[in-house]
């Protein structure tokens, strides 16, 4: 369960805020009552006080299970791509094996799988090289096909309307795979800034998620860390998609490129900036004293 206050902006667009917890099996029913279709995106943080097994295994057994005592008619859930290439990570395996439980669990479901969301990037790459950050980069890290939230929801969306996404999987990644220094060569470019580029051995990065699995408190940590091995391989987490967008009957052209996206961010944001320094200019330009003549006169 997220925050109500946090989700109080969707009234606006017109639905209806039900708590519920899937941690929490008696507090399903009553969230369901009324339901026909479940979109599941539900998944542990690495600030969670909950483990990702607790939340993204037990809690998904337990939605599950509600679910076909609630008779829902449709049930979306969110993997992640090649999921069961990794059964070493633990949020790749709890994926695979929740996308083996929906299978034989008898809903009609539909699992949508991505690689990585274009909204992780702002923070990954953009706000560090606006503000003059280092840019942390793995080595030669795995290329990967990122995609808008909001076209991914279209897929989710859509696969509510189209039989034929029924009872199975679809990768749902972006047109290409981008390399970290690709991406980081594109916010220098859009940003007029240079990066600090900081290299991580991967090497230290096991270490430290070994050691993290020392204490309970960083589990959590270290089970997102795990993650590193996936893009360590140097394999591109990409896959088609064109047959993927004819069943779903969705236009290509109509979704968001990363280099839209950050075109869009960076425009954004260096406007603002401008702005900000125009009305400070003019504020300093109103303090200073000014002669009978017209002419300003600095400070001493």
């Amino acid at each position: 369960m997220r925050s109500l206050k946090k989700a109080a902006f969707l009234k606006e667009w017109g639905a209806e805020l039900v708590t519920g917890n899937i941690c929490d099996p008696e507090s399903l029913p009553p969230a369901l009552e009324g339901v026909t279709a479940i979109i599941d995106a539900a998944t542990a943080r690495a600030t969670d006080s909950l483990s990702i097994r607790q939340v993204d295994w037990d809690g998904k057994e337990n939605l599950i299970r509600a679910a076909k005592t609630a008779g829902i008619d449709r049930y979306i859930f969110f993997s992640i791509l090649d999921a069961e290439k990794f059964p070493k990570v633990p949020l790749m395996e709890i994926k695979a094996c929740t996308e083996k439980l929906l299978a034989e669990s008898g809903l009609n479901y539909t699992i949508l799988r991505p690689s990585g969301f274009l909204q992780g990037l702002i923070g990954q790459y953009a706000i560090p090289i606006l503000e003059g950050q280092a840019v942390w980069v793995m080595g030669d890290t795995s290329a990967i096909a990122y995609m808008d939230t909001q076209d991914v929801a279209k897929f989710a969306v859509q696969a509510l309307k189209v039989p034929e996404t029924e009872k199975q999987s679809f990768p749902v990644v972006g047109s290409r795979a981008w390399g970290a220094y690709e991406i980081i060569r594109l916010c220098e470019r859009m940003s007029g800034k240079q990066a600090k580029v900081s290299r991580m051995p991967i090497g230290l990065l096991r270490a430290f998620t070994r050691f993290a699995r020392f204490f309970q408190w960083t589990w959590n940590i270290a089970d997102r860390l795990s993650f590193t091995e996936v893009v360590a391989t140097g394999k591109p987490l990409s896959a088609p998609m064109d047959e993927v967008y004819k069943t779903f009957k969705l236009d290509p052209e109509d979704m968001t490129t990363l280099e839209a996206y950050m075109q869009d961010y960076f425009g954004r944001i260096l406007k603002k900036l401008k702005e900000v320094e125009v009305a400070q200019a003019q504020i300093k330009n109103k303090k200073k004293p000014t002669a009978k003549d017209g002419r300003t006169y600095p400070r001493f």
